[in-house]
């Protein structure tokens, strides 16, 4: 069984302090989620100092777990409430995830890596986040068994939105995915309503490359 320490309780406060509450976000589920993950189980242990500093950190695999940041301002423009059905594209290194788990009724969440998905899941059992349900997939294809779904995040730079996933987005559905090329994108909030789809430039931003049948080639 993985123990929080005072160590990583007092590092976690300050990263949410100093790095998020400050910089503008308020919204209080994501900051109480950001004070009660603890970030350092999602990295290796060589890299568990590090975990609640103002950066990305590799996880392996050419992946990485994004900045405190980005993942409390992805998390925001989701605006989650407690019974929404959530899908991620792209597990990682299970952090985003466990941050939306702590908001949410359930997330299900899709990895192309084997070893990730696998090294991830076994986190999330031993952290017992018991809502969170991974699948071994190309997540560019979504989980149509499961949708609709009430909020999509994708965490890795697609060439364009999947329309596959907008179809799998529920009306009053929040989608938010970074697009651009290989090297920067651009984070887009999608939003699903009865009379169409509506998108809104949240900014520049920077991922891992999202691979797949809908995403980029291998």
């Amino acid at each position: 069984m993985k123990k929080d320490t005072r160590k990583y309780i007092h590092l976690r406060k300050e990263m949410v302090k100093n790095q998020i509450k400050a910089r503008g976000i308020t919204d209080t589920d994501v900051l109480s989620a950001m004070s009660s993950v603890p970030r350092h189980f999602f990295v290796s242990e060589a890299l568990m100092d590090q975990a609640y500093k103002d950066f990305p950190l590799p996880i392996g695999y050419q992946q990485t777990i994004s900045q405190p940041l980005i993942v409390a301002e992805m998390t925001r423009a989701l605006e989650l409430t407690k019974n929404d059905r959530v899908l991620e594209i792209g597990t990682g290194s299970g952090y985003q995830a466990a941050i939306i788990a702590d908001i949410v009724f359930k997330v299900y969440t899709i990895e192309r890596i084997h070893g990730l998905f696998i090294r991830t899941r076994q986190l999330f059992d031993e952290l017992k986040y018991h809502n969170i349900v991974t699948k071994y997939s190309d997540g560019t294809l979504g989980w149509k068994e499961q949708s609709p779904f009430d909020a999509i995040i994708v965490t890795a730079g697609a060439p364009k939105i999947p329309s596959l996933l907008v179809d799998q987005l529920a009306i009053g559905g929040r989608f938010i995915i970074p697009v651009g090329d290989k090297v920067s994108q651009t984070l887009i909030k999608v939003y699903k309503d009865e009379t169409g789809v509506y998108e809104t430039d949240l900014g520049d931003c920077r991922f891992v490359n999202l691979i797949g049948d809908h995403g980029w080639d291998d």
